[in-house]
């Protein structure tokens, strides 16, 4: 409560973090019933809250992780304590979602993937799969961002 005895408010989600959530559903259907992407596509302009979201961002992930995904499991599948098959729905759809946002998306800077796949994970999905994510991707940003990750390390004195 604040001195005038109101609860505070959270912080309104960014348009980008809205899309991410969406996409997550979207990838979730896809993963669990094997929709295809027009259907997906369909299904989440009739949700609730959609038109808040980055749409093209949305959707942009959707189709990028959908028909990239062979070579999304590639990139992250040496970073897995067990095989993917073995992740939960959840988990490996944001794993999809980092992997392809941090190989083909190189405008957005590699620690805000982490962390937005990270509150994904903290939102939607196990008890500790937010630590589990965190470490593939973070293994996967130093292999995909080299340049980047170095730099951050160098200015934060940590190696």
């Amino acid at each position: 409560m604040t001195e005038t005895g109101k609860t505070p408010r959270p912080p309104a989600k960014s348009a980008r973090r809205r899309a991410r959530e969406f996409a997550l559903q979207g990838l979730y259907q896809w993963r669990l019933g094997s929709n295809d992407a027009a259907a997906i596509e369909a299904h989440l302009h009739e949700m609730e809250g959609y038109a808040k979201a980055d749409r093209e961002f949305c959707l942009a992930l959707v189709r990028g992780v959908i028909e990239g995904s062979d070579a999304l499991v590639a990139l992250v599948t040496p970073h897995l304590d067990r095989s993917f098959a073995e992740l939960s729905p959840i988990e490996s759809c944001i794993l999809l979602m980092g992997a392809f946002e941090l190989s083909q998306q190189p405008e957005t800077p590699y620690r805000v993937v982490i962390n937005e796949a990270i509150e994904l994970a903290k939102a939607f999905g196990g008890s500790d799969g937010h630590k589990f994510v965190n470490g593939v991707l973070d293994k996967l940003a130093a292999g995909e961002r080299v340049l980047e990750v170095e730099a951050q390390r160098r200015s934060t004195g940590k190696f």
